[in-house]
């Protein structure tokens, strides 16, 4: 009978014991901390950028310290459709050629197509009229039905100008 006697009191110590370490267990466990890399901005690096894909209007963009990828995202017009989970970076050889920055005249808003040689504010906003009453142009050469804009216009802003899909 006497070994029966201490069995209440070594299970009751055990389980005291347990739980006593699995509080100080707790108390020292620290969960993992998210870490946030930044990498400085790199003052060697001057120059444009290529946005390209899902963006509205693909390009080069001029790209200074402290731009964060965001901000060139909305520089080239924002996204439409875009998986923003995957992103491409192509660094291009030296010589490598560069395509010039090509507008989607279906998209642009006038400060943008302001920026095309031989279009002022009042050609933008023609273009923004035709779009609006006549729907999204077909191809570039379309361009040319819009009041001012002629022959010659049109060679000068024909490698500069996109219509999209």
């Amino acid at each position: 009978m006497t070994k029966n006697r201490y069995w209440a009191p070594i299970i009751i110590s055990l389980i005291i014991i347990i739980i006593i370490g699995g509080i100080l267990t707790w108390q020292r466990y620290h969960p993992p901390q998210l870490i946030e890399i930044s990498l400085p901005p790199s003052p060697q690096f001057q120059g444009d950028v290529y946005i390209g894909g899902a963006v509205n209007n693909p390009g080069f963009y001029p790209i200074k310290a402290g731009d964060s990828i965001e901000a060139l995202i909305q520089a080239a017009g924002g996204t439409s459709n875009a998986d923003l989970s995957r992103l491409e970076l192509y660094i291009p050889t030296v010589g490598e050629g560069k395509e010039p920055q090509k507008i989607d005249i279906n998209r642009a808003e006038a400060w943008l197509l302001i920026a095309l040689p031989g279009i002022g504010q009042s050609r933008a906003q023609a273009i923004i009229d035709y779009r609006q009453q006549h729907g999204a142009f077909r191809s570039i050469t379309e361009i040319t039905k819009v009041e001012g804009i002629g022959q010659s216009t049109y060679e000068q802003i024909k490698p500069f100008i996109t219509v999209a899909d």
